[in-house]
């Protein structure tokens, strides 16, 4: 077993009152750090005991894309970005290294390359593969083939990952790499997803995450639908990588209790071996917890956000605090695309919806992922494409404010000028269906795209402001269809808990509350949600006694939650009434695109042979 925590030895405070510093009262102090690597930066976070922040820093990291759909990053550069956000924020807020218990990360779904032999990284870029760029990030989409073939083998792990693997996982990528990769180098790779990838430079130790393997990477758990060593041999075998089963699969992390050992989120993974504590400039010894996705993380960080909720958004025979009131309440973590997260007692099979994922977070429970591909980068690319966008962003800029709070501004004006009732009155006949980088959830189709009725020649800001509108109704009402099917499907959810930059969109937060006609809970750290539930992990791997067993994570999340805001759904029945009509037209564009789509590829299969354009 690993060695405990490190502690910093307990001295009982003097009761003597005096002026004397000699006498000063030194209240021992428990803090903790959390570590988000996200695609762009890594950002690390400090909070004590009551789950307050102390302190965050960041710092961006390297993005390579050596070939279009081709996207890679380096781990040695990751963790430099890492140690150096933790040394500044211990410097500028002078935080005390002793006061520091625990450490955990969370990181994107990315798959990291490590030689098993020498545990150095792996080079991803073909075709030579000689540089230190091991990781291959979620974006990329190189492995479409071994996508394909994957899928087409209808194997019976797929129905937990929504019935078919997604491009962004991460099998694909380890057989692109098999396919691609000099047959001596490949021998050599051991794979992490990069949460797990982590935790083994900060230990040394071999341990995985059931959050990074069962959502990624086709593990299914002992004992769930008779999966007997997690790995699915057969499912290995088939798509060519029966390699990867040699020695109990060894080099994807082993068998749980055998040859590996996998936890739950923020359970002690290990200690800070010595070589991380000197790069982190923290004492060796320090908890490590399990890591998570970004995402799931995310979940960590809001829905224990102390709230006053009715009656009907509750777990009924539940206490407000009991962790059965999460089954009723989803997570969004909006950013550039959007993941909705949500937990249950039993295993819920959605179409299009990533999981059901047991143990991921908690012993026991499930878990599910839908998600929009694009929602900020949607937003950005409508604003972006708008003939008006130069002319609006530059009066934007002149009142200091961003182009998204000075656009709210516009369309409030325009509603006084047009004596609207309501904003979205003003769109009242603009439909905008945005799918414009494929559809993740519920329609799980790559090749959607987007559609707009009730385009005009007007290219000024009156025109960007509507089509920006339309997009965030988009966004709002693509969210309704995603938790409608949950709900179909046998979840309970009555509230969204939401986090990322886009909750400080009051015009997006009142429309998302009334399009799905539930009240949204925005975080008190809007902007750290993430990185706050990253650093809850932290404490509860902090909290091991000396058999390794921690505090139930929903307690920790309980205690450290800070109280959320609520935006209720709107009451005006007329403004319900409008929201309800266009979300009939948001499903007729959907499901009439795929009906086109279908009739056309009818007639032109009839042609023969397509033009290669035409395959692509």
């Amino acid at each position: 077993m690993s060695s405990l925590p490190y502690r910093q030895p307990y001295r009982q405070p003097s009761r003597q009152m005096s002026t004397d510093p000699h006498n000063e009262l030194n209240p021992h102090m428990d803090n903790y750090i959390g570590i988000d690597v996200g695609t762009g930066s890594a950002r690390a976070c400090v909070i004590n005991a009551k789950g307050d922040i102390l302190g965050m820093a960041s710092e961006n990291i390297g993005l390579w894309q050596p070939e279009q759909g081709y996207y890679e990053q380096s781990t040695n550069d990751i963790w430099r970005c890492i140690c150096n956000s933790v040394q500044r924020i211990l410097n500028q807020h002078s935080i005390a290294v002793d006061s520091i218990r625990g450490i955990a990360f969370d990181a994107t779904c990315s798959l990291a390359v490590f030689t098993h032999d020498t545990d150095e990284p792996m080079s991803v870029t073909s075709p030579k593969f000689e540089n230190d760029r091991n990781i291959v990030l979620w974006l990329d989409h190189r492995p479409v083939e071994e996508t394909a073939k994957i899928n087409a083998t209808k194997h019976n792990l797929l129905r937990y990952v929504g019935g078919t693997m997604s491009i962004e996982m991460e099998i694909p990528k380890v057989l692109w790499l098999k396919n691609n990769m000099p047959k001596e180098k490949f021998d050599r790779c051991k794979f992490y997803d990069l949460a797990d990838a982590l935790t083994h430079m900060a230990t040394g130790n071999e341990s995985r995450s059931f959050c990074s393997t069962v959502c990624k990477q086709g593990y299914v758990p002992v004992g769930v639908d008779g999966s007997v060593k997690g790995w699915q041999e057969d499912f290995l075998k088939e798509i060519g990588l029966g390699d990867l089963t040699e020695d109990d699969f060894k080099r994807l992390g082993g068998v749980n209790g055998v040859n590996g050992k996998y936890l739950s989120a923020g359970e002690l993974i290990g200690t800070l071996s010595e070589k991380a504590a000197g790069e982190l400039g923290l004492p060796a010894g320090i908890a490590v917890g399990s890591g998570v996705i970004d995402a799931y993380a995310g979940w960590v960080g809001t829905v224990g956000a102390k709230v006053k909720l009715s009656s009907h958004e509750l777990s009924a025979g539940y206490s407000q605090t009991d962790k059965s009131q999460a089954f009723t309440r989803l997570a969004a973590v909006a950013g550039t695309s959007t993941c909705h997260i949500a937990m249950s007692p039993g295993p819920v099979f959605v179409p299009g919806v990533w999981g059901p994922y047991r143990d991921v977070l908690i012993p026991d429970y499930w878990m599910a992922e839908g998600g929009q591909s694009a929602t900020g980068e949607l937003l950005k690319h409508v604003l972006e494409t708008h003939p008006a966008f130069q002319q609006t962003l530059s009066i934007s800029e002149s009142y200091n404010t961003n182009i998204y709070d000075y656009l709210n501004e516009h369309l409030k004006d325009m509603q006084k000028k047009q004596n609207a009732p309501t904003i979205s009155y003003l769109g009242r006949h603009f439909f905008f269906y945005g799918d414009l980088f494929g559809n993740r959830s519920p329609i799980a189709d790559p090749r959607m795209t987007g559609a707009v009725i009730g385009l005009s020649s007007d290219k000024s800001i009156d025109g960007l402001a509507l089509y920006y509108y339309a997009t965030m109704e988009f966004i709002a009402l693509q969210t309704h269809q995603i938790i409608e099917a949950m709900n179909e499907a046998g979840h309970q959810i009555h509230s969204i808990f939401m986090s990322g930059s886009q909750c400080q969109n009051d015009i997006l937060m009142r429309l998302m509350a009334s399009a799905c006609n539930m009240p949204v809970l925005i975080p008190q750290y809007v902007h750290a949600a993430v990185v706050h539930g990253a650093a809850m992990l932290a404490a509860k791997a902090a909290s091991a006694d000396k058999h390794g067993k921690t505090e139930p994570l929903w307690d920790i999340m309980d205690r450290m939650s800070k109280p959320g805001k609520t935006v209720p759904p709107s009451t005006d029945p007329h403004e319900k009434e409008l929201l309800a009509i266009k979300y009939k037209v948001f499903l007729e564009q959907c499901h009439s695109q795929q009906a086109y789509r279908k009739d056309v590829d009818d007639v032109v299969s009839k042609w023969g042979e397509a033009p290669k354009a035409d395959k692509e």
